[in-house]
């Protein structure tokens, strides 16, 4: 700054007085510490809730794959289900009916195919992507319906190649055939 200049700012300043306390600006308070969206008590309950399910009513509200098995099915038989071991035998494809629509023809297949004595049988019920935010509709219902079905022996959704979560392998009780 020039010396015009300080002096031109302290005849600008000269009635100037300070503030007394009461007279200043408060300053900015500070912002409250972030609180977490989750306490302690609600990972608590989630987990409390979560070990009271068996892992297949876990696993069917899972929206992406689908995966059920009678207790008698073992571990290396649902390993290979999932890894499409099985010769898939028949298949059908529910993709874009109703509900209505698809129960009784999901039932007319299953019946035909223990009848054929089929052992693996593929269902195609989409992924529900057309169904906005119900969720997959079609899906969520041909996991009910085929836990349901004592000749359901197990399913698991299919390999990408073959419709991935769009689709399950079903494993049948050909009975005493």
């Amino acid at each position: 700054m020039t010396d015009d200049e300080v002096e031109h700012f302290r005849r600008s300043m000269s009635d100037a007085r300070p503030l007394k306390s009461g007279e200043r600006v408060p300053e900015p308070k500070k912002k409250p510490p972030p609180k977490a969206r989750f306490s302690r008590a609600d990972e608590d309950k989630v987990l409390r809730e979560s070990l009271e399910d068996d892992i297949d009513t876990m696993e069917a509200a899972n929206a992406e794959s689908m995966r059920y098995h009678r207790p008698h099915v073992g571990k290396r038989t649902m390993r290979r289900l999932a890894r499409g071991k099985y010769a898939v035998q028949a298949e059908i494809d529910l993709h874009g009916m109703t509900v209505a629509e698809a129960r009784p023809r999901l039932a007319d297949f299953i019946d035909y195919s223990i009848k054929q004595g089929l052992t693996c049988v593929r269902i195609v019920h989409g992924k529900g992507l057309g169904s906005g935010h119900r969720g997959p509709v079609l899906k969520s219902a041909v996991n009910r319906w085929l836990r349901k079905w004592e000749s359901v022996l197990a399913f698991v959704s299919a390999r990408q190649v073959d419709g991935g979560t769009g689709a399950v392998y079903v494993l049948l009780d050909r009975g005493d055939i």
